[in-house]
């Protein structure tokens, strides 16, 4: 009883889960909007604790007719990027390099997992996440799975409030490529750096 009791409280103190509703206006969303070379595709992020290997945070980056990433319930901001309700958009390289700066440090790695999907079924994910609506706190990955629940090619992947079981999902899904990336910065330190005004990391 006291491992479930401990179990819900650490997912509810999720410290890269949170939410408020946000509501970029039009202009900025298509001054911002960034179109990614290469294959349609979508990459899951699972932010797991590097001492229980327990999941603590998922995100989805949604490359299509544009690219946006669906951080559901995240606190992950940049001043350059305008947001819809945990759907960001302008999702260059380096603003990847950003969200997984912000997430990887010596208590948490980051896992990523892309698998390429046809342009109608990645318009379909994005249709979805921009409808979806801001994420309540702890809620994450339960978002991830009802916008990806019935999708061609992701009917197998499980119903869950559990960022680990859902990367577990998608492990199993057919041409999927993983990386794990790991970083020894300090967990006050995480990504804090990169948002400070005045950072030529900024520009």
């Amino acid at each position: 009883m006291w491992k479930l009791l401990f179990a819900m409280a650490a997912i509810l103190g999720l410290a890269s889960c949170g939410a408020e509703p946000i509501w970029a206006p039009e202009e900025a969303v298509a001054a911002a909007r960034y179109e990614h070379p290469g294959p349609t595709s979508v990459t899951l992020f699972t932010v797991l604790s590097t001492r229980s290997g327990a999941g603590a945070h998922a995100g989805l980056l949604i490359n299509g007719s544009q690219r946006v990433l669906f951080d559901p319930a995240g606190t992950w901001r940049h001043p350059r990027l305008p947001e819809r309700n945990d759907v960001h958009f302008g999702v260059t390289p380096k603003m990847v390099d950003f969200y997984i700066d912000y997430h990887a440090r010596e208590t948490y790695d980051v896992v990523e997992q892309t698998i390429e999907v046809s342009p109608e079924v990645a318009a379909l994910i994005m249709q979805r996440a921009m409808a979806y609506g801001a994420v309540p706190k702890a809620n994450c990955t339960i978002a991830l799975s009802r916008v990806l629940e019935g999708v061609p090619g992701f009917e197998g992947l499980p119903m869950t409030w559990f960022p680990k079981r859902m990367m577990e999902g998608f492990a199993d899904l057919p041409g999927v490529s993983t990386r794990t990336i790991t970083d020894d910065d300090a967990d006050e330190n995480h990504g804090v750096l990169l948002v400070q005004a005045g950072d030529p990391r900024l520009e």
